[in-house]
């Protein structure tokens, strides 16, 4: 069942947010209301999310907070990957979630934590026990990122991609499996807190791993589920089956269900990071997958006369 709806992933990322056009957060901000409101619409009961923070940073979440971007979301998230690409340690997780939570009364999920195989398999394991021993009882929801390794042919979501040298490269070893579906020694580490300690697993359109890693997740005891659903790929032929069937899939699970990327023909700039050109666009499509998958009514209701609305 879909338990929360994420509006975007990591909004103080430049490779999720680019601040050239949007240099005050103001248009995300608007964006992010609007969302909030309209999923609060479709389903009132729905745990609205604001995008997971990478990084860490309370003095974004005040920012927002002014613009009242927090006026329509339940619950504040962050990211966290000290071993990777955080400038503070492992053992500052607790106190890194001490820092949101001193800033606002609202809830905080850790809806992305991991750590890579990049340097080490052995090290992803010791840091797949390190950080359930460290979270597990700090936050409602904890997500480990991720169940499979990307594979390097997909490339990563990054900004600068290549030029980043090795942080560009450790995206693609951030799975408990390797790319090729084979367990690394973190997937072992990490069954004992399975049931504590959800995934979060993105699926790109149409991935040929999501009924795989349904079976995965079912054997390990995996009780949450972090996944998301693009905007930009609601664009594409057959874009509602693959919504469907992604979703049908996970139905077992307690899923959070992230909504973010803009359709480079909507962005003010053609790319997936730009802000929109009209904010209530993306509020729309939240609505209209919220209906389809969250809401009380029937989840095959034709969601047609919706998307046609934000087919501009």
């Amino acid at each position: 069942m879909i338990e929360a709806a994420k509006i975007w992933n990591e909004p103080n990322n430049k490779s999720h947010w680019d601040p050239l056009v949007d240099p005050e957060w103001d248009r995300f901000a608007e964006m992010a209301r609007l969302a909030g409101q309209a999923i609060r619409a479709e389903a009132p009961g729905l745990t609205r999310v604001l995008g997971g923070l990478s990084p860490i940073d309370p003095l974004f979440i005040q920012r927002l907070e002014g613009k009242g971007a927090l006026d329509e979301v339940d619950v504040i998230a962050v990211h966290g990957f000290p071993l990777d690409w955080n400038l503070w340690s492992i053992d500052e997780w607790p106190a890194k979630v001490a820092e949101i939570r001193a800033i606002t009364p609202k809830p905080v999920w850790i809806t992305e934590a991991g750590v890579s195989s990049f340097g080490s398999e052995e090290v992803q394991a010791w840091g797949v026990r390190k950080t359930a021993e460290l979270l597990i009882g700090q936050a409602p929801r904890i997500h480990w990122y991720s169940l499979y390794d990307l594979p390097m042919a997909w490339g990563a979501t990054t900004r600068h991609k290549e030029a980043e040298g090795s942080s560009y490269y450790r995206h693609f070893h951030m799975g408990l499996l390797r790319a090729d579906g084979s367990p690394k020694p973190a997937l072992d580490a990490y069954a004992p807190y399975a049931a504590e300690m959800g995934l979060c697993q993105w699926f790109h359109f149409e991935d040929h791993r999501l009924d795989e890693a349904v079976r995965w997740m079912r054997r390990l005891g995996v009780r949450h589920v972090r996944t998301g659903l693009s905007w930009a790929d609601s664009f594409r032929p057959n874009a509602l089956d693959w919504f469907d069937r992604q979703m049908e899939a996970l139905a077992e699970f307690e899923t959070t269900v992230t909504f973010c990327f803009t359709p480079e023909h909507r962005g003010i700039e053609p790319h997936h990071t730009s802000a929109p050109l009209v904010a209530k666009e993306f509020a729309e499509f939240c609505a209209a997958m919220v209906r389809r998958y969250a809401a009380s009514a029937p989840r095959r209701r034709s969601l047609e006369p919706a998307l046609a609305a934000v087919s501009r």
